[in-house]
């Protein structure tokens, strides 16, 4: 049944794997990118942040494989200015070459370059603005994808998150606490769209 299902599975992998092009394949500096949004969007506390855990690399993979349709065509209009010259000959977006571009253009000149501090101020304005605008804003995806990655990482999952194993108690009325933090076996709140 294994190999079976490894054969079967393989025309679907072989299908996703041929639509990359060379042009989708990160750079290191894109990668460290990533990697710096990433721990600006989750910074470390009493635990690891989203970038000290891996989530640019795993964001770079879900973006290629197009994790929560990224890999659809987009439609032009709802899109930033800058974002229509980073479109794959499919119509879709190449979303961190545009957050590359984006996030440079926003420091006039090398935004990795920047003191943290400087970073964090044009990414959080690159976030008010991505929010305040209406439609389907490509950061949106970016952002929803880190957090994705930081809260099904152990990390987040389990460390940052309590842990219930379920089935347990049913209590429609539990007392919250300042400082309670939110039970990553809870998924009730979770759109997968």
């Amino acid at each position: 049944m294994a190999l079976l299902a490894a054969v079967v599975g393989m025309p679907a992998a072989v299908s996703m794997l041929s639509r990359q092009t060379d042009d989708d394949a990160p750079t290191d500096r894109q990668r460290k990118m990533m990697r710096a949004v990433s721990q600006l969007v989750v910074p470390r506390t009493g635990t690891p942040g989203a970038g000290d855990v891996g989530v640019g690399d795993f964001v770079i993979l879900a973006l290629e494989h197009g994790l929560d349709g990224t890999r659809r065509p987009a439609a032009s209009d709802a899109l930033p200015p800058l974002a229509m010259g980073h479109m794959r000959p499919d119509g879709s977006l190449r979303f961190v070459a545009w957050l590359e571009a984006e996030l440079d253009r926003a420091a006039n000149g090398d935004w990795i370059g920047k003191p943290e501090a400087r970073r964090a101020a044009l990414l959080t304005k690159l976030d008010a603005d991505a929010y305040a605008a209406q439609g389907d804003h490509p950061w949106k995806k970016v952002k929803g994808l880190i957090l994705t990655g930081y809260y099904t990482s152990e990390t987040g999952g389990a460390r940052e998150l309590n842990y219930e194993l379920t089935p347990g108690l049913f209590d429609p009325a539990v007392a919250i606490k300042p400082g309670a933090r939110a039970y990553s076996s809870d998924w009730t709140a979770v759109d997968f769209g």
